[in-house]
């Protein structure tokens, strides 16, 4: 007699196809590479946008409930707590991923008990009196967790929130699919090649306030080497100002780019930088890509993830954050010592294939579900 396949819940404030930052890319991550192991997926989240409410993406099913507000990032949805309802009723696992204060008001209200799995991905930094009033409520949330998943040691290492639940916790590191990522023409290498050429920096990623490129574009001062600045978001009129301020002549802002330009500048670079300086930074999907694509990399410690991916002087150079000076010696080094800088990339390469593909993550959360089943 045949089992009737494992169904699994996802529940997050957004997700691809909408938006594409790093915890949507992991859960779309998750949930592509679930199905291919006979796991049938939903993924539940918010949309502003009139799209439709459900759309297949890769074999698993994309519902979209609609965002009414948003408080402090919070999106709040009055039709959310139906369609999780509903779909909880399905699934054999509810998988959340936090934080979202909102979801933990949806998991209680809606009184669905079913086996759970949260993924922590970063402890709350910003809204810090928002959190003093959220604190019963996490508690609550977390506690009742069949499994909190934490992406990287370092992170569990160094939250105070996850130290309070190391029982519960289960190490599980991000993992990308290389595979997932488009081929290159060479013509596209080619204008890239012409239009920034072919030794600079790269930082790809959201441009918010965490991300340090205030501390990178002071670190620019007086250096001639080209940086490559790829995304958008809420400070980067700012940024552009500080880089006009500073008379950097040597830093190019595209804003957001297509999949395929992305790669093509990855392919292209020299090196990743990654100037985060806040825990808000609690992995680094665009440093994970710039060691897929065997990339020398530059990071700070905060005692998350990004030093996870980034071993200092193995896969690249870790500095202190919030530390220009520092940061310039850095790209200094690299820039100057090609071959310890193409031996650092070829480590990184390798520690991605090592820890960091989708498949090995993918298999760890699907171990974990049918565990988390089978002791129920």
């Amino acid at each position: 007699m045949s089992q009737k396949p494992l169904r699994v819940l996802h529940f997050y404030r957004t997700s691809f196809p909408d938006t594409m930052g790093g915890i949507e890319q992991v859960i779309n991550q998750i949930a592509r590479g679930s199905v291919k192991l006979g796991i049938k997926v939903d993924v539940l989240s918010l949309t502003a946008s009139k799209a439709p409410r459900t759309i297949e993406i890769d074999g698993y099913l994309a519902h979209r409930a609609r965002l009414d507000f948003q408080i402090a990032s919070t999106g709040f949805s009055l039709s959310a707590f139906w369609r999780f309802y509903q779909l909880a009723k399905q699934a054999d696992i509810i998988h959340y991923h936090y934080p979202w204060p909102f979801m933990d008001v949806v998991h209680f209200a809606t009184r669905v008990c079913k086996p759970t799995v949260v993924t922590y991905h970063s402890d709350i930094i910003r809204q810090i009196h928002l959190n003093k009033l959220y604190r019963p409520l996490k508690r609550k949330f977390l506690e009742g967790m069949d499994c909190i998943v934490a992406t990287s040691p370092n992170y569990l290492a160094t939250s105070m929130v996850l130290a309070k639940y190391k029982d519960s916790v289960k190490v599980i590191p991000i993992g990308l699919d290389k595979a997932s990522y488009p081929e290159v023409e060479p013509d596209r290498l080619q204008f890239w090649r012409e239009k920034v050429g072919s030794k600079f920096f790269l930082f790809v990623g959201l441009i918010r306030y965490y991300k340090g490129l205030h501390i990178l574009l002071e670190a620019s001062q007086d250096t001639d080497y080209p940086i490559v600045i790829v995304g958008a978001g809420p400070i980067e009129q700012e940024l552009k100002a500080q880089g006009t301020q500073l008379g950097l002549r040597n830093v190019h802002f595209l804003g957001y780019q297509s999949d395929e330009d992305k790669v093509a500048l990855l392919t292209l670079c020299y090196g990743v930088v990654f100037p985060s300086h806040l825990r808000s930074e609690a992995f680094g999907i665009s440093l994970l890509e710039g060691a897929m694509y065997g990339k020398p990399l530059i990071s700070s410690e905060i005692g998350t993830g990004t030093t996870y991916i980034n071993v200092a002087d193995e896969t690249g150079l870790v500095v202190p954050p919030s530390d220009p000076e520092a940061l310039r010696q850095a790209m200094t080094y690299l820039w100057e010592h090609p071959e310890q800088a193409a031996e650092m990339g070829r480590c990184a390469e390798e520690r991605y294939y090592q820890f960091f593909t989708a498949d090995r993550m993918v298999q760890s959360y699907v171990d974990l579900y049918r565990d988390i089943q089978d002791s129920h």
